[in-house]
């Protein structure tokens, strides 16, 4: 937080959370990036100093699109532009369900949507330890494991250590849409 952009960043392999410090030293995250997504495009197109940590959840490697190559293909490239507008999309219907979530949502929903494909499109089989789940969700490993289990017991997931398995995305997405249904 605060350091000099540096370029656009993608995740190759890891897992990071993307959050903010306070004065007081109190943490709030935003979101997690898992494999092959990208991160950190507002502070490239603005080339402004970061404005949150990115914190490595695990062992992580990253890809970093240079500032200068960034700002040359923005200011070039009509395909660079789109699939930039199309990631900036998907961001902002992630920051929207993330606001709304956090005020209005119950823990379960929090965990359900943080496992849909929201924020997790390809995978499936997800290598995510309880503990990282709930740095990504803002819940404890407790709250989480509670959760977890539920939802195993509805047949959403299957658990394993250090792994959740999405069993039924159609079943996933139905309870996100209406979480107080059996």
């Amino acid at each position: 937080q605060g350091e000099r952009v540096n370029g656009w960043y993608a995740v190759l392999s890891g897992l990071v959370l993307l959050e903010s410090e306070s004065q007081g030293q109190r943490r709030s995250a935003f979101i997690g990036m898992p494999d092959g997504e990208w991160f950190g495009e507002g502070s490239a197109l603005k080339n402004e100093p970061r404005r949150y940590n990115v914190v490595a959840l695990r062992d992580t490697w990253l890809l970093c699109l240079p500032q200068e190559r960034f700002q040359h293909l923005y200011a070039t490239s009509l395909g660079f532009n789109q699939y930039l507008a199309q990631h900036l999309n998907m961001r902002l219907g992630q920051a929207m369900t993330l606001i709304e979530t956090g005020r209005m949502r119950s823990p379960d929903y929090r965990v359900a949507l943080h496992l849909s494909r929201l924020f997790w499109h390809g995978q499936r089989k997800l290598a995510l330890s309880q503990e990282e789940l709930g740095h990504l969700v803002g819940l404890s490993r407790q709250t989480v494991n509670r959760v977890l289990q539920s939802l195993e017991q509805r047949r959403l997931v299957s658990l394993a250590f250090g792994r959740v398995s999405i069993l039924d995305d159609e079943s996933l997405t139905a309870f996100l849409t209406n979480p107080g249904a059996e």
